[in-house]
């Protein structure tokens, strides 16, 4: 089970880069490659077109997710872990991936627009990467070892 689980970490953690580089792309297309700009007011600017493909792009990295933790998991119970931990670690190296490529964020406490689904949620970086960490954690701890 171990083995199953560092490789579906890897896979979050390809999948991070992957998203991270997509919006690399995204924010240079709309003008928002300046690590210093609020995301909050970015948001406001961005063409209502645009939101709505990323909607789709967030849609289907769920469905994604949804459908890998369907394929690997043996019951429900780790479906669910599965589900958490390659999330886990696709959202914390999504940031990872996004510091390495352009700075950013600057800070943990800089704002971000976490999710658009259904309506866009905005919080500090700290707290999906301190969320994402506390589930690797506490899965490792409590699912993974004896």
């Amino acid at each position: 089970m171990i083995v199953k689980f560092i490789l579906l970490a890897l896979f979050g953690i390809a999948m991070a880069h992957v998203e991270g580089v997509v919006v690399v792309y995204l924010r240079k297309a709309i003008g928002l490659l300046d690590p210093e700009v609020d995301n909050r007011q970015a948001l406001e600017k961005v063409p209502r077109r645009f939101v709505q493909i990323e909607m789709t792009r967030e849609a289907a990295t769920i469905v994604m997710l949804v459908t890998l933790a369907w394929l690997v998991g043996e019951g429900w119970l780790e479906k669910i872990m599965v589900f958490l931990w390659t999330f886990a670690f696709w959202d914390l190296l999504y940031y990872g991936s996004l510091y390495m490529l352009i700075r950013w964020p600057p800070k943990l406490t800089t704002p971000d627009v976490l999710f658009l689904i259904p309506r866009p949620w905005i919080a500090p970086v700290w707290f999906p990467i301190g969320v994402s960490s506390l589930t690797i954690i506490l899965i490792a701890l409590f699912y993974l070892l004896p």
